[in-house]
């Protein structure tokens, strides 16, 4: 084998090598931007509680976030983002000796911003911001809020019942 089909081999390879390369790439950034969803969990209590914090892809029900933490009297956690993916948000709250306490769950949408979890001693409540979304595709709300009832940053308290409630989240 001569220098010159030696080197033209070479080069073909390379040439196609770098196209699987470059279509490997367009595939994994083909689409939009899958953003995240801050989460920050504070308590109200007067004691420390467990929680158990699950998201599931609806459909499949495959687990796509599972964290769990100790959460004492007045403090607050940051636990790792969620990605901004449709899928199913579950919140436990475990009582002192571990059995179930209350659970919440919403869904997370490309369009949520941030999920707010507050303890309290009795109660556990979810602060879901949906950004611009309207609560219509949220199977846990039974009816829109108004302004002052999801408060000016769009956000959507959830209740002990699964439902929306009047409160105003605004700090």
């Amino acid at each position: 084998m001569n220098r010159r089909t030696l080197l033209r081999t070479a080069g073909v390879a390379a040439t196609v090598g770098l196209s699987g390369c470059l279509e490997a790439l367009q595939e994994h950034y083909q689409g939009s931007f899958q953003g995240l969803v801050p989460i920050e969990i504070h308590s109200e209590a007067d004691r420390h509680f467990d929680l158990t914090l699950e998201a599931y892809e609806p459909g499949t029900n495959r687990q796509t976030y599972d964290e769990s933490y100790t959460v004492t009297a007045n403090q607050s956690a940051s636990p790792p983002h969620l990605e901004a993916t449709e899928q199913n948000f579950r919140v436990v709250k475990y009582g002192r000796e571990g059995d179930e306490e209350t659970f919440r769950e919403t869904t997370i949408t490309p369009s949520t911003k941030f999920v707010n979890i507050r303890i309290t001693n009795d109660d556990l409540i979810l602060d879901v911001d949906r950004g611009t979304e309207t609560e219509a595709n949220d199977p846990n709300a039974t009816a829109s809020p108004t302004t002052a009832e999801s408060g000016s940053n769009g956000t959507e308290p959830i209740d002990g019942n699964g439902e929306s409630s009047d409160t105003d989240t605004a700090d």
